[in-house]
């Protein structure tokens, strides 16, 4: 495996765990796919750092928790936005 591929999984790991990040802003904030954090912070973390793969699996499991909520938030967000346009 590239160095620079575990490199990243590790850098993508501190990065979920220290700031509480989802998939999402992970991907963002390091230009790469939603897949390839998942895939980088579930499958390759496992094996190269388990103790910061258990911290960065509790925040995706808060964030999976609390995802219907943000989108509920953000539909509301949207509709306040159109009326206030209106």
């Amino acid at each position: 495996m590239d160095n620079t591929v575990e490199e990243r999984a590790r850098l993508l790991g501190e990065y979920i765990a220290e700031e509480g990040a989802t998939v999402r802003q992970a991907a963002q904030r390091f230009g790469v796919s939603k897949s390839t954090v998942h895939k980088d912070v579930t499958g390759r973390l496992r094996r190269l750092n388990p103790a910061l793969y258990r911290r960065v699996r509790e925040v995706l499991e808060i964030n999976k928790s609390e995802r219907h909520l943000r989108g509920g938030m953000a539909t509301r967000e949207k509709y306040r936005k159109l009326k206030v346009e209106s």
